[in-house]
Order: structure tokens, then C-alpha cells, then sequence
């Protein structure tokens, strides 16, 4: 048996098109010393007071970030919505940079803030002559800028690492070929220290 369910009194529900939410406009700009603030905020936003506990943060205490790699992006307003570095670093006894922390406010999130911002570290890197990049994030996302688990096989951080997360990324062939050994801030000497995974 078949049931058609007629109403003869109702119009059909008009079709409404919807709406198309057109993306915060946002700029990457060089980070400012009047920034400092807010980058600040928007990485306790982000990530806790865990933030300073982490085996990355090892590699960057007492260093500055490398000369035209520390960016931020700012809405409309001027607000700081995004901010990424990336440090000098020597990854096995190579020149290499760290790339980290990144960190996009809350609400501005999922609108290409994050991948426009390691797009144009990664661009501006490979300008200024870097060869080759380390993380340590999640590799699903960062697969899709080159950032592969091959690259960091022989090196170690100087503290606990997810293994699966530490990354790397060569923007010149070869550059991080034979590498191994410890990661340490650049300006450190190489020292014969346990190696950490």
C-alpha cells in the first residue's frame, strides 16, 4: 500500500540561496617591538602556560628569532590575529630553522590565517638563502606545505618529542641529507650531550 501526502493549501517553502560568508581580510606583516604584547597574549590564548615547558621552547630561550622570519597577521583593524617565527637552529652540525610557535586567535580560525602565514615564512626562508626547516606539530596539517618524518629520522631534540610529530622540511634538495645528531639553538656549541628522542 502507498501513501501520498498531499496539501493543497500550502505553497511550496521558497528555496533560499545560501549564504556566502565572505573571509576576514587579513595582512602578514614583519612583527613590530609593539607587538610584543599581544603576540604574548594571543600564545597564552592559544596554548597555556604549557607553552614554556615544551622541548621546542628549549631551542628558542636566549635566542631571537631569525632576521625577517618572526610574522605576524593582523585584521582590518590593526588587531594581531596570527603570529609565526622561525629560529636558526643546527640540526646534526647543519644550519637549520625551528619553526614554531603558531598560533591564530580563536575566532579568526579555519579562514587560511595559519597556512597563509607558513606560506609566506616558508616563501621568504627560501629568499633569504635558509635551506632546510624543522617543527614539531601535527604532520597531517603540515604534510600539505612538504614537512615529511624522513627529514628529522636521525636527529633528536633536546627533550621529549612525539616522534611521529617532529618534521622537516628541505628547501634545497639534499639539505638535510646525512643529518643526525642534536638539534641545538645556533649559537650553541655542539655538545656531546645524551641524545633525547
Amino acid at each position: 500500500m502507498a501513501f501520498e501526502l498531499v496539501c493543497p493549501d500550502q505553497a511550496p517553502a521558497p528555496l533560499i540561496a545560501p549564504v556566502a560568508l565572505a573571509p576576514s581580510a587579513f595582512a602578514i606583516r614583519d612583527e613590530a617591538p609593539s607587538d610584543v604584547d599581544a603576540r604574548e597574549s594571543l600564545l597564552d590564548d592559544a596554548f597555556g602556560p604549557a607553552r614554556f615547558l615544551k622541548t621546542c621552547q628549549r631551542l628558542r630561550v636566549g635566542s631571537v628569532p631569525a632576521p625577517g622570519l618572526a610574522l605576524v597577521a593582523t585584521d582590518n583593524d590593526g588587531a594581531l590575529i596570527g603570529t609565526l617565527r622561525l629560529w636558526p637552529v643546527r640540526a646534526g652540525g647543519r644550519a637549520a630553522l625551528l619553526l614554531g610557535p603558531l598560533a591564530v586567535a580563536a575566532e579568526h580560525r579555519a579562514l587560511g590565517i595559519g597556512r597563509a602565514l607558513i606560506e609566506e615564512s616558508l616563501a621568504r626562508a627560501a629568499e633569504l638563502g635558509h635551506r632546510a626547516v624543522l617543527l614539531v606539530g601535527d604532520a597531517p596539517y603540515y604534510a600539505r606545505f612538504g614537512f615529511e618524518r624522513r627529514f628529522t629520522e636521525r636527529l633528536t631534540m633536546p627533550g621529549p618529542v612525539e616522534r611521529a610529530r617532529f618534521l622537516g622540511l628541505e628547501l634545497v634538495g639534499g639539505a638535510l641529507n646525512g643529518a643526525q645528531g642534536r638539534v641545538l639553538p645556533a649559537f650553541a656549541p655542539a655538545l656531546d650531550l645524551p641524545q633525547a628522542a
